[in-house]
């Protein structure tokens, strides 16, 4: 699809790819060039404080979480006594 560029370096992006991608007015868009090819991607900005949870070893973490989920690993307990009892404990 052919768009102008415009006075000011301003490009309209078409209003499928708008719908498609469900851009908002105010979304960030990361511009470069590869091979030659203007490229634009929506990004989401995270604090720096949350990019911890972004980094390889806590998704890998979180993805160990998310299979022993899916296995019945992991279970709930409603109370102290409940977790006690089935850890094998009596409370004192």
């Amino acid at each position: 699809m052919l768009v102008e560029f415009k006075q000011k370096s301003q490009v309209t992006i078409p209003v499928d790819f708008v719908k498609m991608l469900d851009l908002k007015a105010g979304d960030k868009l990361d511009v470069e060039v590869k091979e030659g090819k203007l490229v634009i991607t929506p990004v989401i900005i995270i604090p720096k404080s949350q990019a911890w949870y972004y980094s390889p070893e806590w998704q890998t973490m979180e993805h160990e979480v998310d299979r022993q989920i899916k296995e019945e690993k992991i279970h709930t307990v409603d109370s102290k006594e409940q977790l006690f009892e089935n850890l094998g404990l009596n409370e004192k």
